[in-house]
């Protein structure tokens, strides 16, 4: 009877060792669920979601991918380091940057401005430092003002050209992958036309209390307008990223909060 009882507890641990190999085993083939591709948008305003196209490129991303805007109004490649708001970027430690800058590094805007040397070194140290982290550095031309020429009302002359044609450059230098906004912008409102833009044109109040358009900033449909451009320029730029990036946006009708 004890011999029965023996091999019983035998068969019994042998039974309840086999099934625990079998549970870590199993554990150890189940592949771990993957982490969310993290996109990381810098700028100024007209990357943010209050009023540029960082709220409408959001609508396009899959559950695969999440998207933090550090972007900030009326700052420069120059200010928005020098406010440590790049230093905080880079602490997000994100797999991709999306860096735009041009607008506040025109002349006439004090504490900001920046000759263009000095608005070529500052995207260098973007692209150089966010690969220092690991992570994949992605530039984008500014997005165009809408600067209708005097002479031909229906082309735009943008002051921002100077800018995008440096950032094409070091895009090329450095093997960065180049979302070209400035020049697809430029398209898109020459073929809406003056009027047609004015729909996603917020108004301002001028200095004389006048209520005007206001040609840099985006609001309603402009901001899934634009960032249709920008992810269609990323699928050809990071094709990698394609897995991520949505068709169609989810909500067609962002809008900011």
């Amino acid at each position: 009877m004890k011999i029965k009882n023996f091999r019983t507890i035998i068969c019994w641990a042998v039974l309840i060792t086999a099934a625990t190999l079998f549970a870590v085993a199993a554990a150890t083939n189940t592949p771990a669920p993957s982490a969310k591709v993290k996109i990381i948008l810098v700028g100024d305003s007209t990357v943010t979601d209050h009023a540029g196209w960082g709220l409408g490129f959001k609508q396009f991303l899959t559950e695969g991918a999440e998207c933090v805007n550090t972007a900030q109004g009326g700052r420069s490649s120059e200010s928005f380091r020098r406010e440590g708001r790049w230093t905080n970027a880079l602490a997000l430690k994100g797999d991709y940057y999306l860096v735009q800058f041009g607008h506040n590094n025109e002349p006439g805007k004090p504490g900001r401005s920046t000759d263009m040397p000095t608005f070529v070194s500052n995207m260098v140290n973007y692209v150089e430092e966010a690969r220092a982290i690991g992570a994949k550095p992605v530039l984008v031309t500014p997005l165009t003002r809408r600067q209708w020429d005097k002479q031909n009302p229906t082309k735009i002359k943008s002051s921002l050209e100077p800018y995008a044609m440096e950032v094409r450059k070091i895009a090329a230098d450095k093997k960065v992958p180049l979302v070209d906004l400035h020049a697809r912008s430029i398209e898109l409102c020459e073929s809406l036309g003056p009027e047609k833009c004015l729909e996603f044109s917020p108004l301002k109040t001028n200095t004389d209390g006048k209520i005007s358009h206001d040609g840099t900033h985006l609001t309603g449909t402009g901001y899934v307008l634009f960032a249709r451009l920008v992810v269609e320029e990323l699928r050809k730029a990071a094709p990698e990223l394609k897995p991520e990036i949505r068709d169609q946006p989810v909500n067609s009708n962002a809008i900011a909060h």
